[in-house]
């Protein structure tokens, strides 16, 4: 019956958003009601990509997978050992940038004006990351149930599990820190002014006319997008190329710069409430949001 395979997917799924949502909700608790709805909101952002890709078969020239065709029989070599297909990147960067970018609006859509701290902003990142990759693991697990039966689901199970979660919870995680950084950029640019920020960059902005703090969001919002979308498709790279004992050394990094950044004292600090009345960010409020969390 498909119910119950669609009911043992969503439990199967809920194993590593448990055990990973403990291990990282302990290193930074937020409010429950918030967490949750930020997990949710999470778990939705799957839904959009999987109706973007249900339209190919109506409007095929949507397809952004289409442009890595092109380039199918390039191939780029970093040594005679290893030989990627300029294909491959192309794809799995798009795969990175809608993934990213969907993510973020998770956090976007619920309250980033209750982000506190930069902290905040890497714990929430993480919980729509957890969410995202909860819905991710119910398809996949089922599509496997439905076509190879139950008995060939332990090890896709345990990969999906141990390491593809924890995978979306470093690139949300990184590019939360970064998305922290833009949120609070009014008090973020001062503290930098007033320490080591280069004159030059300063002197330029003010040649072309450009709005300080507005540079300085966009600016740390692209590094951390990049960053994200890098790591992101080279992991699906590993994967592609069955470079699989690159794998854990990978995550062990990640993990080790997750630690770092949650450990960084300035990150700590309470920047919600230095300019009261007005954004902490020059970027415009999104028109979309959900269900307003009081008391969080």
């Amino acid at each position: 019956m498909d119910l119950a395979k669609i009911i043992g997917s969503i439990l199967l799924a809920c194993v590593p958003a448990i055990i990973w949502g403990y291990i990282f909700y302990k290193k930074h608790p937020g409010g429950r009601r918030l967490t949750a709805i930020t997990f949710i909101s999470g778990a939705l952002a799957v839904f959009p990509i999987l109706l973007y890709k249900f339209s190919w078969q109506f409007f095929p020239w949507i397809n952004a997978f289409r442009i890595a065709d092109f380039y199918k029989n390039d191939v780029i070599g970093f040594s005679n050992l290893a030989l990627l297909p300029l294909s491959i990147i192309i794809t799995f960067m798009i795969v990175g940038i809608i993934e990213e970018f969907m993510k973020m609006f998770a956090v976007k859509a619920v309250d980033d004006t209750k982000l506190r701290n930069i902290d905040d902003s890497i714990e929430f990142f993480i919980i729509a990351a957890l969410g995202f990759a909860f819905t991710e693991n119910i398809l996949y697990f089922y599509n496997i149930w439905i076509t190879q039966g139950p008995v060939n689901l332990l090890l896709p199970f345990l990969f999906r599990s141990s390491f593809s979660t924890f995978a979306h919870l470093i690139f949300s995680g990184i590019l939360g820190y970064y998305y922290g950084i833009a949120h609070f950029a009014k008090p973020m640019l001062q503290a930098e002014i007033r320490g080591k920020r280069h004159h030059w960059i300063n002197k330029m902005h003010g040649w072309f006319h450009f709005n300080k703090e507005t540079m300085f969001y966009e600016e740390r919002m692209m590094e951390g997008l990049l960053i994200a979308i890098g790591l992101h498709a080279l992991f699906n790279i590993f994967l592609e190329m069955n470079w699989t004992f690159l794998i854990v050394p990978f995550l062990v990094f990640g993990y080790f710069t997750l630690n770092y950044l949650f450990a960084k004292k300035e990150n700590h600090k309470n920047l919600g409430n230095l300019h009261n009345g007005c954004r902490n960010h020059p970027a415009s409020r999104s028109k979309f949001r959900l269900k307003r969390v009081r008391n969080s």
